[in-house]
């Protein structure tokens, strides 16, 4: 893994991170680059099968597919399996899978203390019902 010093390289290599083509600061496009690469096509490969698991990537997927699409959505999670292959490859650190309630659970603490933050911002003090 020393072949690529960050995640971000590493994302980029397989294709999978975004190429934005930004002009005066403002982006005039956001895709992914096209690529023969095999790593890719695993990694694709891996988001259409968990797309159907009940785990925390599968999840994952259904709810970026639910925003963006299913082409979007497949892309999001191979990348999200990518870094996690990497992060245990570069540390040597074993794969701890998340339930898809234990995943749900953190999601929603995060979007109640984004929620509570911007209340606060806003002059609101919010208060579980």
């Amino acid at each position: 893994m020393s072949a690529w010093p960050t995640v971000k390289h590493f994302a980029s290599w397989l294709g999978l991170a975004p190429h934005n083509d930004i002009s005066g600061g403002v982006v005039l496009r956001s895709r992914t680059l096209k690529s023969n690469n095999r790593a890719r096509q695993a990694f694709r490969q891996a988001a259409e099968s968990v797309s159907r698991s009940d785990n925390a990537y599968g999840a994952f997927y259904r709810r970026k597919r639910a925003q963006y699409g299913h082409q979007v959505a497949i892309v999001a999670t191979a990348h999200k399996i990518a870094r996690a292959v990497y992060f245990m490859l570069k540390h040597q650190v074993p794969y701890d899978a998340d339930t898809v309630e234990e995943a749900e659970r953190k999601r929603r603490e995060r979007e109640v203390s984004r929620l509570k933050r911007q209340a606060a911002q806003l002059g609101y003090n919010l208060s579980p019902a």
